[in-house]
């Protein structure tokens, strides 16, 4: 590692650690102020003499210390204290053991090990197996770290028993009642996941994927939730465009509204995916699929601004980063979702609830493009979308048209569409 300039908290000061210095100055070259760095210091300090007084150091850290070393006091500080004390404490351990060396207190125990040893082995068949993005594995592993708790927990209560049909469906249906469709068919659908890997791997005699119920819900049954074009101009006006942040926002949410690009797009553009002579800019779409999109005179004028006067010098490539340190880039699509929520709320137009907010400008342009008569060929190019079904919704949005095919009501004469 290239130490950019003499650290201040040089390893000589009373109580401080060369592994902390180095660590400082790695926080440091990651846009932290010299203010966060000096309370993270008075924290790492405090936990080095504690660590001294037990005959420990540094480099013997573990999740369990830091624990007992928040709990220290004999009355303890504010929540809010021992949050920031529980985080400075874990970005130490990571740069002093590795990452792998971060690992929960439960895992301390040959079940929890266990469970350990499962989690990473289906990440790893996700990843590279099944070659599921990232998003995708990070949505999946919540729900699987639950079904996999329980049944090791089962298999502890009792040895002679096998995982099994009836355990499924019980798990599953003791999880989606009074949950939402949406919530129904992703438990089910990560459920069957692991259930595969669980066969592959020859922890299940059977292929109990089969076993998990099937969530109905209507094809194309939703009609899809979109702003007009007006309501689209007053939530482009919303983010204060004399701020760093607002240029960022805006520049976000243009790219959303006149491009159709989906939240994780945006996370993913990078600074080498931007043409600025041939007025182009590269997708990073699902599935790994590449694609060239027009870049428009209003949406090459904000990023233009945003590059130029406001993004934070930063080693990572990516176009949009965070405004506060460490500046690199957004972590996931929630932080996109984010910025569209919050100029959701302030041009007073309500969040979508059954999905993500930032999918709301993404509707909305292909509404617009099918009230203006584009087919559905056209807007599915314009999407990216890859099956042709997908597309088929937004002819339900064009409410004019529907009303001249609508059948006569029985016994009255007029349209349904009145």
């Amino acid at each position: 590692m290239v130490i950019a300039k003499a650290c201040p908290f040089s390893g000589s000061s009373p109580g401080v650690d060369p592994y902390v210095a180095v660590y400082l100055e790695v926080l440091r070259c990651s846009g932290y102020s010299e203010r966060s760095l000096r309370k993270k210091l008075r924290v790492f300090v405090g936990f080095v003499e504690w660590m001294g007084r037990r005959k420990g150091s540094v480099t013997d850290m573990s999740p369990p210390q830091v624990s007992a070393f928040l709990r220290r006091r004999g009355v303890r500080g504010s929540k809010d204290r021992t949050a920031r004390e529980r985080v400075a404490l874990y970005g130490l351990l990571r740069h002093v053991g590795g990452a792998s060396r971060v690992v929960p207190e439960v895992l301390q125990n040959p079940k929890d090990a266990r469970l350990a040893s499962l989690e990473a082995s289906y990440t790893d068949y996700l990843r590279n197996g099944r070659g599921l993005a990232e998003r995708s594995i990070e949505v999946y592993l919540p729900y699987v770290r639950s079904f996999l708790g329980a049944w090791l927990a089962r298999a502890a209560m009792n040895p002679g028993g096998v995982l099994d049909a009836p355990f499924v469906r019980s798990f599953l249906l003791g999880r989606i009642r009074g949950r939402s469709v949406e919530w129904a068919k992703l438990q089910a659908t990560s459920l069957r996941s692991v259930l595969r890997f669980l066969f592959l791997r020859g922890e299940a005699a059977l292929d109990l994927s089969l076993a998990v119920p099937t969530v109905r819900r209507w094809s194309l049954s939703p009609v899809p939730a979109f702003l007009s074009p007006e309501e689209v101009e007053r939530v482009l006006a919303a983010p204060d465009r004399t701020s760093s942040r607002g240029r960022r926002d805006y520049a976000i949410l243009l790219l959303l509204a006149r491009l159709g690009l989906r939240a994780g797009e945006v996370v993913a553009l990078e600074l080498g995916d931007i043409y600025w002579r041939t007025g182009e800019i590269l997708v990073r779409g699902k599935g790994g699929a590449l694609d060239r999109l027009p870049l428009l005179s209003d949406v090459g004028e904000a990023m233009a601004l945003y590059l130029e006067k406001d993004r934070s010098r930063s080693s990572s490539r990516r176009v949009f980063l965070r405004m506060l340190a460490p500046h690199v880039g957004f972590s996931g699509s929630s932080a996109v979702g984010h910025v569209v929520r919050l100029a959701l709320c302030r041009s007073g137009q309500r969040s979508p609830s059954s999905r993500g907010a930032a999918h709301l400008f993404r509707h909305s342009l292909a509404t617009r493009m099918i009230r203006q008569g584009a087919t559905l060929a056209q807007i599915s190019e314009v999407l990216r979308h890859r099956c042709p079904g997908t597309t088929q919704t937004y002819a339900k949005v064009d409410f004019e048209t529907l009303r001249d095919v609508a059948r006569d009501w029985p016994g009255t004469g007029k349209g349904s569409g009145r």
